[in-house]
């Protein structure tokens, strides 16, 4: 059974999508008991750095996650409150990832037109996690988001958006995907299957 950790944010409804598309059994829960009964979790998020780590703190969820032993995949924002700190909002963040969390807007080159947030297809490269077996380099999935993973030995997929960033990441038992798997087409569940095998 996956439990996906709901803490108020965003996209839970298309992730619970994506799990009944690959035939996969969950169960939506911000109660850390029931989610510690759970064979891997996943932490989803659409929404503001700040505002999401506050919910985890006063839940004590924030806890509850870095200490589980379960395979976890953090999704988008999700994957940013994985990290040490996200410039959005200057948000001490649960640190289970070392990287920083920043701005395009503040890393592009002053000279680019690149939208900020980019929002749309990219491909991922440098594939190095069970996440992406039997997904080839090049792969394109979906991204919607103003604010990357810097690049550092837990970066498992990398993208070029102006500068290379970390799409992915991986350390132990955590996971995280910067881009959206649940819609991301047949790459994402193939994603999401693999991250079901863990």
């Amino acid at each position: 059974m996956t439990g996906i950790i709901d803490y108020g944010a965003g996209n839970i409804r298309s992730v619970e999508n994506a799990l009944k598309r690959i035939g996969a059994g969950y169960v939506l829960s911000s109660d850390a008991a029931q989610l510690a009964l759970c064979d891997r979790l996943i932490l989803p998020g659409v929404g503001e750095a700040k505002w999401a780590m506050g919910n985890l703190s006063r839940s004590g969820l924030d806890d509850f996650i870095r200490n589980t032993d379960r395979p976890l995949l953090g999704i988008c924002l999700g994957m940013q409150l994985l990290c040490s700190w996200s410039e959005e909002g200057d948000t001490p963040c649960m640190g289970i990832f070392p990287n920083r969390v920043l701005h395009f807007r503040n890393a592009l080159p002053p000279d680019s037109s690149l939208k900020v947030p980019q929002v749309g297809w990219n491909d991922i490269s440098s594939l190095k996690s069970g996440l992406f077996d039997g997904i080839a380099e090049g792969s394109y999935v979906y991204f919607v988001h103003s604010y990357f993973a810097d690049i550092n030995e837990n970066t498992v997929s990398v993208t070029e958006y102006g500068i290379p960033f970390s799409s992915s990441l991986g350390r132990d038992n955590f996971f995280g995907c910067q881009f959206h798997p649940e819609k991301s087409g047949d790459i994402g569940e193939k994603i999401l299957a693999n991250f079901l095998k863990i």
